[in-house]
């Protein structure tokens, strides 16, 4: 069951996003714009990682262009990564935003803009196009852009929350890197004691 799930959740992260973006004027009706952006956060960022992880593609992109064919980055780190690195994430950052003060929300957006940084800039480096591009320009930058812009403007965005914001979405991102680094010396390891 569970490996039905690291290969399928994508799919209801998809339609969940649908969903919460239906709900979203019922749901967030009467709430300040920080909290708004911040609750859009994770159904923006649900319907990017339907770019990035439908068919696997983000997987076996970072397989091929990082691991040169070995399996860097399994289904099972996958979904933990996108569930609790992402999902949970953002969750949190609202609740945060809800009961303390609407500056946590920062988390979610810098999350999304710190991920279309490394979107844009592996694409450049690769000259290919890399799963979670498009939607990286297209939702993740505008939103992200304007997000920090209407929390600032509604004087909750300050220095503080600005930085912890950054650092978090930051951390989160070289966690991974550092996963699929430690992962790749593990690999090669294996590969030179069967040898």
């Amino acid at each position: 069951m569970l490996a039905r799930l690291y290969l399928n959740w994508v799919y209801g992260g998809f339609t969940a996003a649908i969903l919460f973006i239906i709900l979203m004027p019922l749901l967030t009706f009467g709430w300040p714009i920080a909290l708004i952006l911040t609750y859009l956060a994770l159904p923006a960022y649900m319907l990017h990682q339907y770019e990035e992880h439908d068919k696997d593609r983000f997987r076996v992109f970072v397989n091929q262009h990082l691991g040169h064919g070995a399996n860097l980055l399994t289904t099972q780190a996958t979904f933990v990564i996108n569930i609790f690195g992402v999902w949970l994430v953002i969750a949190i950052s609202l609740y945060l935003a809800c009961i303390a003060n609407p500056g946590f929300g920062l988390i979610a957006i810098y999350l999304m803009v710190i991920n279309a940084i490394v979107h844009v800039i592996s694409a450049l480096v690769l000259r290919i196009y890399n799963p979670g591009l498009v939607t990286a320009i297209l939702i993740f930058v505008p939103l992200g852009i304007f997000s920090i812009y209407a929390i600032n403007q509604s004087g909750w965005g300050g220095l503080p929350y600005q930085l912890l914001g950054v650092a978090v979405a930051i951390l989160i991102h070289i966690a991974i890197m550092a996963h699929l680094f430690i992962r790749r010396h593990k690999l090669a390891v294996q590969s030179k004691s069967l040898s």
